[in-house]
């Protein structure tokens, strides 16, 4: 084993190599409307199942975003399910197994389900569960089973990785950034990838439609409570008007983030009324987890999401008072400096 794979996931890490080497017949699934780390782990597994010799099947239930259509995979992303029965389902960047969508998770047997994870909020539902929350990425961890299977970090697989990376970690910029990730970063670098490049295909995948409705989404940005609170709002009003998808409303959160003063951003996306997607950002000791798994949401200490079943004004008015609460308590009760 390498010296990235954990002690106390030792066992974990063997199996899955064990039923990668030995096995056969793989569904691997990402949860949907994926994002960087999703598809690209996704896209890994399916180059590194390539190399293996394996039969394989790569399924989402939402299509490829566009601004991820360069990325190179060994099949096609299908949204249906094969004509054989997979003899395992690998499930990736699933905190729980709905992350994959009504079909799938209706027909999902557990007893034979690999769950290859990052969120704390996994509850290790798979017969073989590799979650590990403080990686950086999933595709990170699909990384390392590369190198434990002597598989090279090198052209779409180390791309696949790479983005898992790049996206997960804010390029390297989140607190999630360790040496090990960059350590990772800099072996795929090494085997061919060239940054200057790769980041030109991820960065420059705007359409005008995004920068419009992102300038009226901005122009409706609001602070709460002196400032600590940053909300913006989407509403599907905005959407139709500039004639944008979803996708293209994707990381707006971060931009009130930016604001200086700002402990918690909000973005609350109305997909339909009474279905609004929300998001959450922090940085530091603040845990948006903790707010967004107290109404069934989910992701991680800095970065997490959920639904809610309000009208937008109702929602936002929710999570304001509820990051307000967080907030509160957090006063009261300071991290205790080591």
């Amino acid at each position: 084993m390498t010296a990235a794979m954990k002690g106390s996931t030792v066992d974990s890490w063997a199996r899955v190599l064990r039923l990668l080497r030995e096995g056969d017949n793989f569904l691997v699934a990402g949860h949907n409307n994926p994002d960087g780390d999703a598809l690209g782990s996704t896209v890994a597994m399916g180059w590194l199942l390539e190399t293996l010799g394996k039969t394989y099947w790569l399924y989402n239930e939402s299509s490829v975003p566009d601004r991820f259509s360069w990325l190179r995979s060994s099949q096609t992303l299908q949204q249906v399910h094969p004509d054989w029965e997979p003899r395992w389902y690998v499930l990736l960047d699933c905190g729980d197994a709905k992350r994959v969508g009504k079909d799938l998770v209706r027909r999902l047997p557990l007893e034979r389900t690999i769950n290859i994870d990052h969120h704390v909020s996994n509850r290790d539902f798979g017969a073989v569960n590799l979650v590990e929350p403080d990686r950086s990425s999933v595709g990170e961890m699909i990384g390392y089973l590369a190198q434990e299977l002597g598989i090279p970090l090198s052209g779409p697989l180390g791309e696949a990785v790479y983005l898992a990376l790049v996206t997960d970690t804010g390029s390297f910029s989140y607190e999630n950034t360790g040496p090990k990730v960059l350590e990772l970063a800099a072996t795929i670098i090494r085997q061919g990838l060239n940054p200057g490049r790769f980041n030109a295909l991820l960065q420059n995948q705007w359409r005008l439609n995004r920068l419009k409705l992102m300038g009226d989404v901005l122009n409706q940005a609001r602070l709460f409570d002196d400032g600590r609170i940053g909300i913006i709002s989407i509403p599907k009003a905005f959407r139709d008007k500039r004639q944008a998808t979803i996708e293209d409303c994707d990381d707006m959160v971060d931009y009130i983030r930016r604001v200086k003063g700002v402990q918690i951003a909000a973005s609350l996306r109305e997909d339909e009324p009474r279905k609004i997607k929300f998001s959450l950002r922090s940085s530091g000791d603040t845990d948006v987890e903790e707010i967004a798994s107290s109404v069934g949401g989910g992701g991680h200490k800095n970065a997490s999401g959920g639904e809610l079943h309000h009208s937008l004004e109702d929602a936002e008015a929710l999570l304001v008072r509820m990051i307000r609460q967080y907030l509160a308590l957090a006063d009261k009760n300071p991290p205790s400096v080591s």
